[in-house]
């Protein structure tokens, strides 16, 4: 027997069980943390000069490339994305 194919909500965290409310913290969470990956990638910066510019400990910096989403707060992930020079909005749908 085959499982059954559904579609996703847009929204994997949706998907996976957890209320609209933190599904939505933990989708900004993700995104924040991946595009501080792609930037730290982009510029080729070592965990040590990513630190520098951040104002974190290398090892804060290691989780962050680890993906270890569960030791950033949203307020955290939008503080360093700030320093990184990245510019933090937040769009809404009606």
């Amino acid at each position: 027997m085959r499982d059954a194919i559904i579609n996703s909500s847009g929204n994997v965290f949706i998907d996976l069980g957890y209320s609209p409310e933190e599904a939505a913290i933990l989708q900004m969470r993700a995104d924040l943390m991946s595009n501080l990956r792609k930037l730290i990638e982009t510029k080729r910066l070592t965990q040590a000069n990513a630190a520098k510019i951040l104002g974190v400990s290398q090892s804060r910096i290691s989780d962050l490339m680890r993906g270890k989403w569960e030791r950033f707060s949203l307020e955290m992930l939008v503080t360093l994305a700030t320093r990184a020079g990245m510019r933090v909005s937040l769009k809404t749908a009606a």
